[in-house]
């Protein structure tokens, strides 16, 4: 990418310099032929405003095509490296941000890097060079002008930005977070909607996302203020190069310093050179926002992975495997555990119903058992090697989890299937489907395996949904799996089928099947219960910081 980057520069600045050249070389040659000298006179002009014509075109196309392939094979990496960093810290080491921010993070940030390459980066580097030739060119004519064109230079490159940071730090500086804020307010609105209106609190939400909106527009509007301000400088210091080149080319041609022909290149020449110099104020711009889109992409690669990888992980052992818990403790943040001297062991082959209140600790146990967390205290072992000794990968290939919200992408059964097996076949798809017990209905479809299931699966029932995660699960060959309320938002009939499907679709496997339904007991070989210490710690707690603040003794009776 320096390559392409360099080459772009390159062409950028032959562009800007034919631009240059073609004013400065026109002013000659209108200046001479006034003088009406013979025509061969003017060929090495004439041929030169060709050239430099055609040249300005052509390096402006290379400049555009060397810069922005550069900047997005840049862009592509960014965006590769950050989502890769997020599936290894994913879900415990993203705890501290809000899904729709991420997804801001991921998209407009990252998009940041095309940004700081294109116009920010290139026309520095551009303008420095061009601006350099430049003033070499008009103080070789006129020292005083090519002294004027410096400082012009420098004011609108150099002076103007520097005012502007100190001005915008705050206005552009706050346009990445503000936008992160309005897409997590806005999502959190639409996915809550119906929980806001049952409460009547969906006034109180729009009202606070008015609030942000308004304060982006105000953030919006100062930057704009602020970048007519820097044309209007930019302006005035081209004003300014053109009177002091012509007031010191005139003394020069009256002294008999300079020639007639030539004045025309001293005053013309800074008109080209600003149009190049006069993006730098909008692109110190966009550096101001562009830091900050960085500094919140560094936030995300900076969250550390809430398992730790060995450098010499140990081989998985042979199966069948036993995956054990022994008296540990964990918690998604630290300081906050949400599991306490917790034991279990799924043996091969055991049915085993995991349940307790909500806020418990089942999904912990879950992220514990596929890697996804560590405990702070005990051990977690797969046949007897703790799991903090194997490849978080490795044991992925063991240990399958079919979380709640099993995620289906918009495109086709069969696509959606072949995430996890991406070789396999019609006939291993419907084998899969089958023990899932949607076989029979994918045939009733007209497109079959090829009908597409919709954004986020909304063209299936719920319960379809949830077969086709469990029979993608399936397709994978997990030997141990865990299955984290498959039977959420069902009635308890419905329920209670479903899960009956579910553990007989898993044939003979290992299966954890958190549940908070208490009547789940006659179809697995034991129910483990989690106790609800959890939710009497987060209750005490609550009942601390609401005397803290209400002024009331807790457990007074009193109420405000």
């Amino acid at each position: 990418m320096r390559a392409r980057f360099l080459l772009a520069v390159l062409a950028g600045a032959g562009a800007a310099g034919a631009a240059a050249g073609l004013m400065a070389t026109s002013a000659f040659l209108i200046s001479r032929a006034a003088l009406h000298p013979p025509v061969l006179h003017l060929m090495v002009a004439i041929v030169a405003v060709r050239a430099l014509g055609i040249g300005r075109g052509v390096l402006r196309y290379a400049e555009r095509l060397a810069g922005h392939d550069a900047a997005l094979r840049a862009l592509g990496r960014t965006r590769i490296k950050v989502f890769t960093h997020l599936a290894k810290v994913a879900p415990a080491g993203l705890a501290g941000f809000r899904r729709a921010d991420l997804a801001q993070r991921l998209a407009g940030d990252v998009d940041a890097v095309l940004d700081l390459l294109t116009r920010v980066v290139l026309p520095y580097a551009v303008a420095l060079l061009v601006g350099a030739g430049s003033v070499l060119l008009v103080g070789a004519l006129s020292i005083p002008a090519g002294v004027a064109l410096a400082l012009g230079i420098l004011l609108v490159g150099v002076g103007v930005p520097v005012l502007q940071a100190r001005a915008a730090r705050r206005a552009d500086g706050r346009l990445a977070p503000l936008r992160g804020a309005l897409a997590t307010g806005t999502a959190d609105l639409v996915h809550g909607l119906p929980d806001l209106i049952a409460y009547g609190a969906v006034e109180a939400r729009l009202a606070a996302l008015a609030a942000t909106g308004a304060e982006l527009r105000r953030a919006e509007r100062r930057s704009g203020v602020l970048a007519g301000l820097a044309a209007a400088v930019t302006t005035g210091a081209t004003g300014m190069s053109l009177l002091v080149g012509l007031a010191a080319g005139a003394v020069a041609v009256r002294g008999g310093v300079l020639s007639g022909e030539l004045l025309a290149v001293v005053v013309l020449t800074p008109l080209a050179v600003f149009e190049t110099v006069g993006a730098l104020p909008v692109a110190a711009q966009r550096l101001a926002a562009g830091r900050a889109s960085m500094r919140r992409l560094r936030e995300v690669l900076d969250a550390p992975s809430p398992v730790a990888v060995p450098d010499a992980a140990a081989a998985v052992p042979a199966g069948p495997h036993t995956l054990r818990l022994d008296h540990v403790n964990a918690g998604w943040l630290p300081g906050r555990p949400v599991l306490r001297d917790v034991s279990l062991t799924l043996a091969p082959g055991d049915r085993v119903a995991l349940t307790g209140p909500s806020g418990s600790g089942k999904s912990t146990v879950a992220a514990l058992l596929v890697r996804f967390l560590d405990p702070t205290a005990g051990r977690a072992t797969l046949g007897g090697v703790d799991l903090r000794a194997l490849d978080p990968a490795e044991v992925r290939r063991v240990v399958g989890y079919l979380p709640e919200d099993a995620y289906l992408f918009d495109t086709t059964i069969a696509a959606n299937l072949r995430i996890a097996r991406p070789a396999g076949t019609d006939d291993e798809l419907r084998k899969a489907l089958a023990s899932a017990r949607l076989a029979d209905w994918v045939d009733t479809l007209p497109d079959g395996l090829e009908t597409a299931v919709g954004e986020h699966g909304m063209a299936l029932s719920g319960g379809q949904r949830r077969r086709l995660a469990l029979a993608r699960a399936l397709l994978a060959g997990f030997e141990i799996l865990i299955l984290d309320e498959p039977t959420e938002h069902l009635d308890d009939e419905t329920a209670a089928a479903l899960t009956e499907d579910l553990l007989a679709a898993a044939a003979d496997r290992t299966v954890l099947l958190i549940t908070h339904r208490p009547g789940i007991a006659a179809l697995v070989d034991r129910v483990v219960r989690l106790g609800a210490e959890p939710q009497r710690r987060a209750a005490a707690t609550a009942a601390r910081t609401f005397s803290a603040l209400a002024g009331v003794p807790v457990g007074s009776g009193q109420v405000p």
